[in-house]
């Protein structure tokens, strides 16, 4: 990063795209190697695809257009389904073979690429927009390659759309310094985030569900599903902050990823403020197309469960996912027939459905952390039937003094009322300031020590 922002700032400023695309495909084929061909592969399907849809040979051509669409989208979806799914796909198959008395099938074992699910859906949104004339396709490779590959979101978002990035390609900065003076507060809260709350609270989550079996007790479990829910917030909400502050720096403004939502009065705000370009996404993409809340409820509920199976199977070949994005779907449709999709009038029934609404998303974290569902029913039969006893040796040995403390700080702060929209109080800026000035460099200073942290959302 530093190495590419010098390049930015010695070069001339046209050549912004330039430095942004070739630092990009440099980064992605370090990290993934062989896998950069088939991102070059799909770049360049997808930029042709653009172009036969936006040409004046198919402009009159609309069945030409649709065989077009349809051609590329099949392409995409099916190199994720290769590259994702071919593996569950076969274990599956080999299961129900056995069962059946027919023999054992064939194993299929593919290296997932990095960031497939993020680019799949960016290429998609791209020749999808372009096909509806939404925006026009981007002739310069250079530019579409800056758009797919940008590297401060490439691997984990958040997912921005063409039409989002469009008018920012090819124009150069206007004040690189001011760029920077911006955006570098946002990453260095970004990191923070990440190495100072997530990794800390990384151990102790691992260590609880490493354990879980039919001993694990109550308090062991809820310490283990707490300090998870805790850690895939600060450590993707910190990788997505990080995102756009980098993009920041470069000149970009990219889409925000998510809006305080442990502070959700319902699961259906919850998805308005986690993972909100993932939200928007499928909104657009699939459920709108699907006909949305037209046609009556019984079709809205069956769109919804359609839109939270996919959002589940997107994020990982497994039962557990499957099971994860179901969850989220029926609670969906539940709160619609309750009404429970609206804010409540009260302060108390605020407070209320924010507490039944935390802990409805706590108990959908253990599925999606759990490596089976019988890892996830031990965890939730734990939490749920009383089981007393001290924390398992191994989570008592994780938990230690300085990570419950920084547990402690980040419940609290995450369940702190919510502000209005575009207000800041002074404890939030105050906050900022202390993680720009102080956290900040201690978070560099450990990244500095040489210490290997992936984020979570690398393996989606």
């Amino acid at each position: 990063m530093p190495a590419v922002l010098l390049i930015y700032w010695i070069l001339p400023r046209r050549h912004r795209d330039a430095v942004v695309a070739g630092a990009s495909l440099l980064f992605y084929a370090w990290g993934a190697g062989p896998s950069t061909l088939l991102l070059l592969s799909a770049i360049a399907v997808n930029y042709g695809a653009g172009l036969a849809l936006d040409s004046a040979r198919l402009r009159d051509r609309p069945g030409a257009r649709r065989a077009v669409l349809l051609a590329t989208a099949g392409w995409d979806l099916s190199v994720l389904a290769v590259w994702k799914y071919a593996g569950f796909a076969s274990v599956q198959i080999d299961a129900l073979t056995d069962a059946l008395g027919l023999g054992r099938s064939p194993i299929v074992s593919l290296a997932l690429p990095i960031g497939i699910s993020f680019y799949t859906f960016h290429h998609l949104s791209y020749v999808v927009d372009v096909y509806r004339r939404s925006t026009p396709a981007q002739r310069n490779p250079v530019r579409f390659i800056t758009y797919i590959a940008m590297f401060p979101q490439l691997i984990a978002g958040p997912i921005v759309r063409y039409h989002e990035l469009a008018g920012q390609l090819g124009a150069a900065p206007r004040d690189r310094s001011g760029d920077l003076a911006a955006g570098f507060p946002r990453f260095a809260l970004g990191l923070a985030k990440k190495v100072i709350v997530a990794d800390s609270l990384a151990p102790v989550a691992d260590a609880a569900f490493a354990h879980a079996g039919g001993e694990i007790n109550t308090p062991t479990a809820w310490l283990g599903a707490l300090a998870y829910t805790l850690q895939i917030y600060f450590d993707f909400s910190g990788y997505s902050d990080m995102a756009v502050g980098l993009g920041t720096m470069f000149g970009f403004r990219l889409p925000e990823n998510f809006d305080r939502p442990y502070s959700s009065y319902s699961v259906t705000d919850f998805w308005r403020r986690w993972h909100m370009s993932l939200s928007r996404w499928f909104r657009d993409y699939v459920y709108i197309p699907l006909g949305g809340n037209r046609g009556g409820a019984p079709r809205t509920y069956r769109n919804l469960l359609i839109i939270f199976v996919l959002c589940g199977l997107w994020h990982g070949a497994g039962w557990t996912f499957l099971v994860w994005g179901l969850y989220h779907g029926a609670l969906l449709v539940a709160e619609r027939l309750l009404g429970w999709d609206r804010p409540p009038g009260t302060a108390w029934g605020m407070a209320l459905r924010r507490g039944v609404t935390f802990l409805l998303v706590v108990v959908g974290w253990v599925f999606f952390r759990a490596k089976s569902m019988a890892e996830a029913g031990d965890m939730l039969r734990a939490m749920f039937t009383w089981r007393p006893g001290p924390l398992d040796e191994f989570a008592a040995y994780a938990a230690t003094g300085q990570r419950l403390l920084v547990f402690a700080l980040a419940l609290t702060v995450v369940l702190l009322p919510a502000t209005r929209q575009g207000r800041r109080p002074a404890l939030a800026r105050l906050g900022r300031a202390a993680v720009t000035w102080v956290a900040a460099p201690y978070a560099a200073l450990l990244v500095a020590a040489g210490t290997f942290s992936p984020f979570l959302y690398y393996q989606f």
